[in-house]
């Protein structure tokens, strides 16, 4: 007869093989997200589960979750495992036909409710992927009339699903890469966090970068490419006095800050995220 194990242990063996396995660098963090991985399976909170370690996991129920430990500890995203990420305080459904949002991302969310507190006002985001971006702001700005765009009808349907379930319905969703799908119209913000990893940079060999879509991450050669079209063509669809707030590489500033004069725009300028990286940079038309 099989003797299951209990949470404590499955845990404790859970967060040694993430200790040792690719992209951790220690006991604290292995030891979260073995919870959390273990609260996914078990489908319960990690908090619940921290509270009643003597509790008992069903062998099926183990051999799911060391197998999610595998994975993770190959280098797996921890979103991609358990389907849900956290933005902009949003539970984010997300799958390998995104990125996985970063914190440093809502930097762009910060801003833009910053440059623009009107009740009403147009906004596009270009390459929504999980639609992140555009959700943080219509949970804000509910009255705001957001256009949503992406070039891949995967990741589309993955935003369009968060929209459901959170209930922000007044998302506006098309198909197409960049300004395609906005022929003829204006907005009074701009936003993207484009692909800007050159193909050539070293960080793209990160284990967990081997699991995003590559389209979202990388241009080609030119890092610089999907940001300096996108800079050049939002002009001719922002409104006046209309703002463009661009993500980019922490190493990435100053060129941007170019490009954004070269087409046009005023009051360019960049930001640091909590990093202390120039993170994003915006420009005025």
């Amino acid at each position: 007869m099989t003797v299951s194990a209990n949470v404590g242990t499955v845990l404790a063996s859970g967060a040694r093989r993430l200790s040792a396995g690719a992209g951790h660098a220690g006991g604290a963090n292995a030891s979260l997200e073995a919870g959390l991985l273990l609260a996914h399976t078990l489908r319960t909170t990690r908090a619940r589960l921290m509270s009643h370690a003597e509790r008992a996991v069903a062998p099926a129920a183990e051999r799911r979750y060391r197998a999610l430990i595998e994975r993770r500890a190959l280098g797996e995203p921890l979103a991609y495992l358990t389907g849900i990420r956290e933005f902009w305080s949003l539970p984010l459904r997300v799958t390998p036909a995104v990125l996985v949002p970063r914190p440093e991302t809502e930097l762009l969310v910060e801003r833009a409710l910053a440059l623009h507190a009107a009740t009403h006002a147009r906004v596009a985001e270009l390459g929504t992927g999980s639609g992140a971006i555009a959700l943080a702001l219509a949970s804000e700005r509910p009255d705001w009339r957001v256009t949503a765009t992406d070039i891949s009808a995967e990741a589309l349907a993955v935003a369009r699903g968060n929209a459901a379930r959170l209930a922000l319905t007044r998302i506006d969703f098309r198909r197409g890469s960049w300004f395609e799908p906005l022929a003829g119209e204006r907005f009074d913000l701009i936003l993207s966090n484009p692909p800007y990893i050159g193909s050539d940079d070293p960080a793209l060999a990160d284990p967990a970068l081997a699991h995003e879509p590559r389209l979202a991450l990388t241009p080609g050669v030119d890092a610089l490419e999907c940001l300096r079209a996108i800079a050049h063509e939002a002009p001719r669809h922002l409104a006046v006095g209309g703002w463009l707030l661009l993500e980019h590489g922490a190493a990435q500033a100053a060129a941007l800050r170019a490009e954004l004069v070269l087409a046009g725009l005023r009051s360019v300028r960049s930001h640091r995220d909590l990093a202390g990286h120039e993170r994003m940079t915006e420009g005025r038309l």
